[in-house]
């Protein structure tokens, strides 16, 4: 059986509005409407979606803080709003927009409260702190109060602190939202590494494309409560038809470049122009391309926005789009 299991798990909230001067209505709103899907033990895989599709309604319902309107929901086999407690030995949870840590203390006094939450043996919790500490470089930041803490670091200490009692599966939720470009690498690698030696299992939420594309094989879409896609990242790109941008800086202002094949002309300011290809495809032979034939200074590729990118891929209503994805 899978490791992670939902079949046809619904939430259903009952919302009261005002309807009247002195009269209020109840509306229910289906945040997850009949998901199903399993991930094995030691899978990486990308859950996303736009804002508001479910996504962290699902997270919630999988760690036990939600209890699911109807369908069946396990985690190792265990009933997480039956046996949220025993569960938690098991997981380990980062939200990207809250923190876990205590904020007037120095990080290493919330490890320690982790290591007495979670009963971990000293050894263990030793062996798991000095590992956390050197591949997220927390080295410096032991002694600092949480509320000192940048974004970044404050993102890579809640990160070690769900990974001290050694969990079986990690739920993150926006991991790298406010990183710079530095942070961002050193948490994706730290990420592969986990799964490659723990075989721990990842379920990612993100709006950033490129943290699906290095961390994870599979992918899955939902939109409106409902899963829409379940495969590889090149067959999402295919089916929403997504673009990336090639920005290309040249040495002076130059006519348009539309004599690259591959690539479609956006726009040019001064001497910076877009170039927008398919991204399923590889940016190499377009960068090759221009470099042999205009006077290069420099160029970036830019990824297509998941919400951009979902828009597009859903373009009519809720059932065409499930239909243009048989």
């Amino acid at each position: 059986m899978p490791f992670i299991e939902l079949d046809g798990v619904e939430k259903i909230f009952t919302v009261r509005r005002k309807a009247g001067l002195f009269r209020r209505e109840k509306r229910e709103v289906r945040a997850v409407d009949g998901i199903g899907f399993g991930v094995e033990r030691g899978e990486m895989v990308g859950y996303i979606g736009p804002n508001g599709a479910g996504k962290s309604t699902t997270i919630k319902m999988l760690t036990g803080i939600l209890t699911p309107s109807g369908g069946r929901l396990r985690v190792a086999g265990i009933d997480p709003a039956r046996e949220r407690t025993r569960l938690a030995q098991r997981i380990g949870v980062v939200f990207g927009q809250r923190t876990t840590l205590w904020w007037d203390l120095p990080l290493k006094d919330s490890y320690r409260l982790v290591h007495r939450m979670y009963r971990i043996p000293d050894a263990r919790y030793e062996e798991n702190l000095a590992r956390c500490v050197d591949l997220l470089d927390l080295g410096d930041l032991l002694d600092v109060p949480v509320r000192q803490l940048s974004l970044g670091q404050r993102m890579r200490g809640d990160i070690a602190a769900a990974l001290l009692h050694d969990p079986e599966v990690l739920y993150l939720d926006e991991p790298t939202i406010g990183l710079d470009v530095v942070s961002k690498a050193r948490v994706r690698e730290f990420l592969k590494d986990l799964n490659a030696t723990r075989g721990t299992t990842v379920l990612l939420t993100t709006h950033d494309l490129t943290d699906i594309e290095q961390l994870c094989s599979r992918v899955m879409v939902i939109d409106h409560g409902r899963l829409m896609y379940d495969g590889e990242l090149a067959g999402l790109h295919a089916v929403g038809e997504s673009e990336r941008l090639l920005v290309v800086d040249l040495e002076r202002e130059l006519p348009p470049i539309t004599d690259v094949p591959g690539a479609r002309f956006v726009r040019s300011e001064g001497p910076r122009q877009w170039l927008a290809f398919p991204a399923t495809e590889s940016a190499a032979p377009l960068v090759a391309a221009v470099a042999a034939k205009y006077p290069l200074l420099d160029l970036s590729v830019r990824e297509p926005d998941i919400e951009a990118v979902i828009a597009k891929m859903y373009g009519g209503t809720r059932d065409e789009r499930r239909e243009s994805l048989k």
